[in-house]
């Protein structure tokens, strides 16, 4: 193959895949000095001439002439007198020869292994560009098209046409994908794997929230309200926790918008996830307290050590407190950082028909009383109100377990 037509291919091919030209020529004469090596055993004395532009190649081997008899006739950078007249009649010891080297001295075979060492050498440099590229977008917002749906993942497509995945434990429960559809996500975190880089996004991090919040909030941008906290359980429900650094702006108004129009296309973006904006504060009791919302909390104790908070709510407001599955309870503790317990403010509306649990001690075991108190049901009523189904998502007791209470409670009441 002609030295010109080698490495206008690869020139060719290396600008499709944006390598920029100080790079490409560095590769080539990597791969052109490594024949030399495997040819000569050293390329020291070597110099390699290339123009990527025109498809020119020169490559020059120097020697010290030196007497036939002399003992460095055998060196690399040694030729001996009567080698060297054979190139120039008139040559003379201690003179060099500078002597070029034609691409077809290396025979057909190895020319073609260059070839595809060249392109492989691309192909490992576009690996390192993607990997770079990715390492620094981490936590960023992309807009990527679905190319293909698989069991555990999906294949999208970037802007540029390179793979991306988005495992399933990274979507949304509620997301469906098609092929040919653009979604949105954040790079999760990069890999490589097997000299092959993987970029994984997500769409259940908070960090998706938070760039979703930064993209339709235009004061959160600017940075005049700042994303204190952000706890969600994917597609059900989230709180975001914000602050305002002026006086003059209401941080919860300003991410909510007029009727919601603000916050709107996030929640449909996340498949209608509930999102509670609270306001962020210090007042520790304050923060609990709106994180629980929208439950009315009558009073709470405290216990930083052990980093546990117990409130108390009227008996209409426990539900609320807990949430669906318990899911609000969950984020509240998530949000503040602690564990949080529901009791009943039963001051002054005792059920007179009603059964505290702590009755029930002699039956059902202490810990799992504790772990029914610790999503607000402490009566023998306030459990039988609830199905199976509903005790079993809400507490971390087992079904079994918890129709054996079901059973002892009802029994109660019969």
């Amino acid at each position: 193959m002609d030295s010109g037509i080698l490495i206008e291919s690869f020139a060719e091919f290396a600008r499709s895949k944006n390598i920029d030209r100080p790079t490409m020529i560095k590769i080539l004469e990597d791969v052109f000095r490594t024949m030399i090596r495997k040819k000569y055993g050293t390329d020291e004395n070597f110099d390699v001439i290339i123009n990527a532009e025109s498809g020119d190649l020169e490559m020059w081997r120097t020697r010290e002439i030196v007497d036939d008899d002399s003992e460095d006739i055998w060196d690399y950078d040694k030729i001996p007198l009567a080698e060297a007249r054979k190139i120039q009649s008139d040559f003379e010891v201690g003179e060099e020869v500078a002597e070029e080297v034609k691409l077809e001295d290396f025979g057909r075979r190895v020319v073609q292994t260059a070839r595809q060492t060249l392109i492989q050498k691309i192909k490992d440099l576009e690996k390192e560009i993607l990997y770079d590229k990715y390492k620094n977008q981490v936590g960023d917002l992309v807009n990527a098209e679905v190319y293909q749906l698989l069991k555990n993942e999906v294949i999208l497509l970037d802007s540029e046409g390179n793979e991306i995945s988005l495992p399933k434990g990274e979507q949304i429960p509620k997301d469906r994908y098609r092929k040919g559809e653009t979604t949105k996500a954040v790079v999760h975190r990069v890999e490589m794997i097997n000299g092959t880089p993987k970029i994984i996004l997500s769409r259940t991090s908070p960090v998706f929230l938070e760039r979703l919040f930064e993209n339709e909030i235009p004061e959160i941008y600017d940075g005049l309200i700042s994303i204190r906290r952000i706890v969600r359980e994917p597609g059900e429900r989230a709180k975001v926790a914000v602050e305002s650094y002026d006086d003059r702006i209401d941080p919860v108004g300003a991410c909510v918008g007029m009727k919601g129009s603000r916050i709107h296309s996030i929640v449909r973006e996340l498949g209608n996830e509930n999102i509670d904006v609270i306001n962020y504060t210090d007042n520790f009791e304050l923060l609990i307290s709106r994180a629980l919302s929208p439950a009315k909390i009558s009073s709470m104790q405290i216990d930083r050590d052990a980093k546990r908070v117990s409130v108390f709510l009227k008996p209409d407001q426990v539900s609320l407190a807990i949430g669906k599955g318990g899911q609000n309870i969950k984020l509240a503790g998530r949000l503040v950082g602690m564990e949080i317990d529901v009791f009943r403010d039963v001051e002054g509306q005792e059920d007179d028909e009603d059964v505290d649990l702590s009755e029930f001690s002699d039956e059902i075991d202490t810990w799992m009383i504790d772990e029914l108190r610790r999503v607000g049901l402490d009566t023998a009523k306030s459990v039988l109100a609830r199905s199976r189904e509903e005790l079993v998502r809400m507490t971390d007791l087992e079904e079994d377990t918890i129709e054996e209470i079901l059973g002892i409670l009802r029994q109660e009441f019969e």
